[in-house]
Parts: structure tokens; sequence; C-alpha cells
């Protein structure tokens, strides 16, 4: 996925009421218990062996190598919580929005005598949650980064720029070298 749903990924898991499992052998039991037992399933995963995933479950071995302690902890977190994560986004789309901090570069297409020259600009915003909801439908359907950029625009265009419809009338924003954002629930 791309830098805006990676994003939301992001501040999904940020979520959590609990801390992820600390050690290797409490992580892959909890992903066993995910695929339901199959040792296999959860080495396909991994990318390493069933024989490797036995050997943590029981205690054989504490300390996996760095490449695959990161395989394994970005494994636990993508299924860490899935019901507090899911209420997390639902609040987001009907009552909080999601926060959006950003540095990216902003042009315009204005009114004459107004000055469109595209710049950098650090941007922190609340983003209401008409907006949200969309954001969120829309990576739940699949749409791709360009989709996602889109509508992060056009909801900073309309609370920032515009100021929710008080201001820059018929004022459109182009979001374009993205740096960095960084989003909350």
């Amino acid at each position: 996925m791309g830098i805006v749903g990676d994003s939301i990924t992001k501040a999904a898991e940020n979520t959590a009421t609990r801390p992820i499992p600390k050690s290797a052998g409490a992580r892959m039991r909890f992903l066993l218990k995910k695929e339901k037992g199959s040792t296999r399933a959860v080495a396909r995963r991994l990318g390493c062996t069933q024989r490797t995933v036995e050997r943590y479950v029981r205690g054989d071995l504490k300390r996996p190598r760095p490449a695959l302690a990161a395989r394994l902890a970005e494994e636990v977190r993508k299924d860490w919580q899935p019901r507090v994560r899911k209420e997390a986004m639902a609040k987001a789309a009907t009552r909080t929005g999601i926060v959006v901090e950003t540095r990216a570069r902003f042009g315009f297409t204005a009114a004459a005598g107004s000055t469109d020259d595209p710049r950098m600009r650090r941007i922190t915003e609340l983003l209401p949650p008409q907006v949200a909801a969309r954001l969120l439908a829309a990576r739940e359907t699949g749409a791709n980064e360009g989709d996602l950029r889109a509508i992060v625009a056009e909801g900073l265009q309309e609370q920032y720029f515009k100021d929710n419809g008080r201001r820059a009338t018929g004022l459109q924003v182009e979001f374009t070298d993205l740096d960095y954002i960084e989003m909350s629930l």
C-alpha cells in the first residue's frame, strides 16, 4: 500500500488498548490461535519453516533473528485487537473524524490576482467525520493511493484552506510532493 494507506493502518494499530505480546513464543502462539492451529499457515505468513514455528511454540527457541522478529511483530500487529480497531474506525467515521498531520507541496487554482505558486506546507488539521468515513470506506474497498490522496486533499481544502466554506470560494487545491503524512483516529 502507499504512504496514505500505511498511515491509516498505523493509526488503526495505535488504537490498541494493550501492547502486543513481548516474547517470540507468545507471539507465535497468538498467530497459531489466529490461524486455527495451523503451523503451516503461520510459517507461510512469516516466511520460515513449520518446524521453526513449532520450536518457538514449545519454547525450544526464544530469540528470533532480527528479520524474523520484525516479520513476527508485524504479523501480530495486523491481527491484534480487531474489535478495538473496528470500533475506533467506526467512531472516527461517525463522531470524531481523523487528525491529519502532513508536509506536502500545495498548489492552487484560484481567482485572478491570488498567488497560486505551489509551496511546501506543514499542516495539522482535524478532518470531519464525513471525510473520515469516505477515506476509511475507500481504503476498505481497495482504493489506490491516488484516490486516497484525493480524498485527503479535498478534506484539507475544505477545512484548512476554505475554512469550512467561509472563505476562498472556487479555490482548488493540488496535493503533490507528499513528504510525510500521519493520521490519528
